[in-house]
């Protein structure tokens, strides 16, 4: 176990103790520590977390020294207020570069989320919205930063990629980051990107669309077509992805940077006896002409949903936790994206995120073992 501790806990030494020397009772590696496991077991407020402390003393005395006991639960949250959250989450992105090594060929998929309980009418305080990477081969989440109250997603994706490695990656992002200064970072950094194409694009959007619903005759055997079904709970949905990779005639009129290929997704669903039809247009610097794997990279991006923020909403009740003094909401939010990859990691057990969570409130020896996955 000490081994441990001083693997997770070394990528953040660097965070500075916001205490005065005088008030530095208990150490802050030891509250960082107490706070990680009490999140994992299925706390979601200090109260919560000094009563679980509280009743683990005699297991977190094994590890560490607890010369004053247990913090209260006004110093968990004072603490966590004052702690800088982009240092903080600059040593989130220190621990997940030690677990993932290499992202090559891997979607890493960029998108917001509002944690709606976070405002606070009192101070005048909005609800705060946190941007995500989700990484579909590793199945963590690589990062996260707040976006700025008077900015928006745009403005947090260049903070968000700085402390990620993305080389040989694709990155995938929804309408709004259809930017050319985020098309130019992301292939700084040596890696693709594939976003979709809305009304924010008018005119690129609306020749990608004239071209796919009346492609020229001199172009249709440069198209490539990929088709799939799937069902299930009385859902069938087709989808028809189409790509193509000659795209010479739109980038004479869009300078749009590193575009290289422009993709339509078709779906047909039938749900409660009834079928529905929509069609979504990507643009993308990957240079080959396989749907097939641009229908894998858009399938992929949903899992930034399904499986992040789906999960913290369902497994960590997010969306209600009241939290919002100071940097607490930005820091507690960075503490659940910990938890999450670390339960995530737990192969073994074939069982829900909010489940794993109750089990390692009551196993030890489980949450020991959660605690050196990494």
């Amino acid at each position: 176990m000490i081994k441990h501790k001083l693997t997770l806990i070394k990528h953040f030494k660097d965070i500075q103790d916001p205490r005065l020397k005088r008030k530095q009772l208990h150490k802050l590696d030891d509250i960082f520590f107490i706070t990680l496991c009490a999140v994992i077991c299925g706390c979601d407020g200090w109260v919560a977390i000094e009563k679980f402390a509280n009743i683990k003393r005699t297991w977190f005395e094994q590890y560490l020294s607890l010369e004053h006991g247990i913090p209260s639960h006004d110093t968990f949250g004072r603490i966590f207020s004052l702690i800088d959250p982009e240092k903080f989450q600059s040593c989130f992105s220190s621990w997940i570069k030690e677990i993932v090594k290499n992202v090559t060929g891997d979607v890493i998929a960029i998108d917001g989320k509002c944690l709606r309980r976070s405002h606070d009418k009192s101070s005048n305080k909005s609800a705060i919205y946190m941007v995500s990477a989700w990484s579909h081969d590793n199945q963590l989440a690589l990062g996260q930063v707040k976006v700025d109250e008077k900015s928006n997603e745009i403005t947090a994706l260049p903070s968000l990629l700085e402390n990620l490695d993305i080389t040989g990656s694709i990155i995938t992002t929804d309408a709004l980051n259809t930017q050319k200064k985020s098309a130019k970072l992301i292939v700084s950094k040596g890696a693709d990107y594939l976003t979709a194409l809305k009304g924010n694009q008018s005119t690129l959007h609306d020749d990608v669309i004239l071209f796919f619903e009346n492609t020229p005759k001199r172009y249709e055997n440069t198209i490539n077509t990929y088709k799939s079904i799937d069902s299930g709970h009385g859902r069938i949905e087709e989808r028809t992805v189409t790509s193509c990779n000659r795209i010479d005639w739109l980038t004479e009129h869009h300078t749009h940077p590193h575009l290289a290929s422009i993709i339509s997704v078709k779906s047909r669903r039938f749900l409660a006896d009834k079928w529905s039809e929509e069609t979504r247009y990507f643009i993308s610097s990957v240079k080959h002409n396989d749907a097939e794997k641009f229908a894998h990279y858009v399938r992929a991006h949903w899992g930034v949903e399904n499986n992040l923020h789906w999960r913290l909403d369902m497994a960590f009740d997010e969306d209600h936790c009241r939290i919002r003094q100071g940097y607490a909401d930005q820091n507690m939010a960075i503490l659940r994206h910990m938890s999450l990859n670390i339960l995530s990691s737990d192969k073994d057990n074939k069982v829900g995120i909010k489940i794993k969570r109750q089990m390692a409130g009551w196993d030890n020896d489980y949450l020991l073992k959660l605690l050196q996955i990494f």
